[in-house]
Parts: C-alpha cells; sequence; structure tokens
C-alpha cells in the first residue's frame, strides 16, 4: 500500500513575528494583572479565583452573596442548611479596601489659564453685570449673559481661594466687588 502524502508544511522561521511581543501578549492573556494593590498583594497563585476571593471576605457570585428572598418557599429545614459558616482568612484585605473606599475624594478639575485671566478681566471690569460683560470687547466667542455666569460660578467652585484673594485685591484697590 503506498503512504499517505504529508499533508503538513516543513516549519520555517517567521521573521516577521516578533518573538518578544508574542511573548508579552501571551503571558497577558494567562494571568492578567490585578490592578488593586491590596488584592493582589494576598493573591494565592495556587488557589481558584472563588477560594481567593472567599479567603478575603469578598464575593466571587454576586447572586449567591446577595440571594432573592424567598420566605413563602422556604421552610425551616433549608434556612438551617443553607446558611453556611464564612470564615475570613485574611480580613487585612478587607479592612484596606474600607479604609481606602472612606478617604475623601478631591475634586481635581480645574481650570485654563486663559478662562481664568477672561474671567478676572470680567469681574474686575464689570463686577456683577452680565449683560455688559456680553458687549464687552474681550468677550471674543460672544458668549451670552447666562454662558458667562456659568463660567464664573464655575470659577468660584473650582478655585475658591483664588477667587476670594482676587475679591480682595479689588476691593482693597478701589474697585467695588460685589459677591
Amino acid at each position: 500500500m503506498p503512504k499517505a502524502k504529508k499533508s503538513s508544511r516543513r516549519k520555517k522561521f517567521d521573521y516577521a513575528q516578533d518573538r518578544k511581543k508574542m511573548k508579552k501578549k501571551l503571558t497577558k492573556k494567562s494571568a492578567p494583572r490585578i490592578e488593586c494593590p491590596q488584592i493582589r498583594h494576598a493573591w494565592n497563585e495556587r488557589q481558584t479565583v472563588a477560594k481567593n476571593l472567599r479567603d478575603m471576605g469578598l464575593a466571587f457570585d454576586p447572586n449567591r452573596a446577595l440571594p432573592i428572598k424567598q420566605s413563602s418557599l422556604v421552610t425551616e429545614k433549608e434556612k438551617d442548611v443553607a446558611a453556611p459558616s464564612k470564615i475570613v482568612r485574611k480580613p487585612y484585605v478587607l479592612n484596606q479596601l474600607v479604609a481606602e473606599a472612606n478617604l475623601p475624594v478631591k475634586d481635581t478639575k480645574t481650570l485654563s489659564s486663559d478662562l481664568i485671566e477672561y474671567v478676572q478681566h470680567m469681574v474686575r471690569q464689570h463686577g456683577e453685570n452680565y449683560k455688559a460683560m456680553a458687549r464687552d470687547e474681550k468677550n471674543y466667542y460672544q458668549d451670552t449673559p447666562k454662558q458667562i455666569k456659568r463660567k464664573i460660578v464655575e470659577y468660584k467652585r473650582c478655585h475658591p481661594e483664588e477667587y476670594e484673594a482676587f475679591v480682595q485685591s479689588q476691593s482693597s484697590a478701589g474697585n467695588v466687588v460685589s459677591v
């Protein structure tokens, strides 16, 4: 009987492929990086995801963690059996996550220097008269009085100390600005 024809080609080295990039992509797929530092440091590679999260006191399946209550269908015997004891072996992870969540969030929104200069010019020249601000020659973008008012309110919200210092300097210089 004749031999079967070889179906596969001879393997050749592909110079167009970047081996380093391919290996990096493969490792990234196989073990994704855990972004949360508390969980990453307490993670055990030899355990499953569910066991790791259970040891930290976190829920793997939210449907099991917070089940839908069906009091009429569940009998007294099933309630006793259905409540397994949960042992948290790594409570420090949960404590660190709670502490991080309780930290106050700083508002990092800021305005551009051009907008700050624009608002200061408008307040310096016109005080609280928004209609006059809308007719000002520095109003390049032809903002309406309401748009200008919104920009001034935004400036007050983002930079309250700077605005107060600006108003104080205007009142001491003789330009009376009502706040």
